[in-house]
């Protein structure tokens, strides 16, 4: 099957119940083990990409990343094309939820359109490289006024096997409580869906927003790979 022909048999109701009561929710099995393979190689081509980030330097966490720029990698805009219309459909009922006015249009190119007019023209799917003790702290991935509320990223590398350590991992801060955190149990292929900065909640006098940040736990041993994919573009 295709990447677009695997998007589109996922149950995306199930997929949108786990986002409302739990903020995320995993797509299993989307890139077989050769396709994880050819992505995490493509790291070491430079031509790929527009900007590399060694973590440390920032303050980020420890471990790299690339951006990659345009042109895509077929991969990666076949991913990104095909998961934006079903996660717009999500956004769009959350953003309802909350009271915000904003909408998504159906099409991802509708939606890059209003990104490039506002200056965010920069791509922000990118690869992330972790070895033996690199982490990924708690954040939040905002590059511009427009913002897609959804993200996905994909583990290239096998835990247990390639690593271990590692678990991405989810926090959120409700109003006047304690975070709390959300590990997804990922094997390689699989792609966790997750807020990139908020999400709704129904509670006793109807919705209310509460915040997320997420990040990658400590590597124990090996090396892990990742791909994120992000809808908007960055200034």
């Amino acid at each position: 099957m295709s990447v677009a022909e695997k998007i589109a048999a996922v149950d995306w109701q199930g997929i949108g119940a786990a986002l409302d009561e739990q903020g995320c929710a995993i797509l299993p099995n989307v890139l077989s083990a050769g396709e994880c393979a050819a992505l995490a190689g493509r790291y070491e081509d430079d031509g790929l990409f527009r900007s590399r980030i060694v973590m440390a330097r920032h303050g980020f966490g420890r471990g790299e990343y690339k951006y990659f720029a345009y042109p895509l990698p077929e991969p990666v805009a076949a991913l990104r094309a095909a998961l934006y219309p079903p996660l717009a459909a999500v956004a769009n009922r959350w953003n309802a939820a909350m009271g915000i006015d904003i909408r998504y249009p159906p099409d991802h190119a509708a939606f890059l359109a209003r990104c490039h007019e506002a200056g965010q023209t920069r791509p922000t799917p990118l690869l992330l490289r972790y070895g033996e003790g690199d982490y990924n702290c708690l954040h939040q991935d905002l590059y511009g006024e427009h913002v897609f509320p959804l993200q996905v990223a994909f583990l290239l590398s096998e835990p247990g096997r390639d690593f271990t350590g590692g678990e991405f991992v989810l926090t959120e801060q409700r109003p006047r409580m304690q975070s709390r955190a959300e590990v997804a149990p990922l094997t390689r292929g699989d792609g966790v869906i997750f807020p990139v900065h908020h999400r709704p909640i129904h509670g006793s006098r109807g919705f209310y927003r509460v915040n997320l940040r997420h990040g990658v736990s400590r590597v124990r041993s090996g090396n892990r790979s990742t791909l994120g994919v992000i809808f908007h573009d960055a200034k």
